[in-house]
């Protein structure tokens, strides 16, 4: 793709894509504007940067759709100054997004292949403000510094599991989908200052589950 090819597609994933997914807070959308998401895409998969589909990247995992990153991002309202942890790095697109959203990012990968990937990906653009982070954090990652003003879970979960809202700061906010296919219901959840905490229903989805959190068969007899 040419140089203007790769604008006007950029321009019409946000504008046909991002935009009408009722993603409107113009930070998000400049954010997704300057961040090449062609960058962070499989050689073999570069033409389809910009398509709402999700895109293979290893592992039997998949890049997730632009709107549902564009909503993510949205509905965690990220602000300068927040440190935002983010289980499940993957292609590490969202990651550079909300690294240049936030102060800082931790994120977490199970699979150091992919892992290597994102930070070499971000580390080309000039991202530095991200720490790297390899292992399993399907149940929530204990290494300091413990607590953040924002998570985003970027896997399911088929039931709700409290163990990530305990890592939220007082007025922190947690991105998580929760349920089973074909639907999910992707859900905010807000870190009150006296720690109670609110559960907010988004918006339906479907989205793999994170590896080693999935719905377990029961026994048949």
């Amino acid at each position: 793709m040419t140089r203007l090819d790769l604008e006007t597609a950029r321009l019409n994933m946000i504008e046909q894509q991002v935009r009408p997914w009722d993603v409107l807070d113009q930070r998000v959308l400049d954010v997704m504007a300057a961040i090449p998401r062609e960058k962070f895409v499989d050689d073999a998969f570069r033409s389809l940067a910009f398509a709402d589909v999700e895109l293979p990247i290893g592992h039997d995992e998949s890049m997730m759709p632009p709107r549902l990153e564009g909503r993510m991002m949205q509905a965690l309202r990220l602000r300068d100054s927040d440190v935002v942890l983010e289980i499940g790095t993957g292609s590490g697109y969202p990651t550079a997004c909300m690294a240049t959203l936030a102060s800082h990012v931790f994120t977490v990968e199970l699979h150091d292949d992919l892992l290597e990937k994102a930070q070499t990906r971000a580390a080309a653009l000039g991202i530095g403000n991200v720490t790297w982070r390899q292992g399993d954090a399907a149940s929530g990652w204990p290494e300091p510094p413990g607590h953040y003003d924002a998570i985003a879970v970027t896997g399911s979960l088929p039931e709700y599991d409290p163990c990530f809202e305990q890592m939220l700061k007082p007025g922190g906010r947690l991105f998580i989908v929760v349920g089973e296919a074909p639907v999910m219901n992707a859900m905010l959840v807000t870190r009150s200052i006296n720690d109670s905490f609110a559960r907010e229903t988004l918006f339906e989805l479907n989205l793999k589950s994170l590896v080693g959190r999935e719905k377990r068969a029961g026994f048949v007899f």
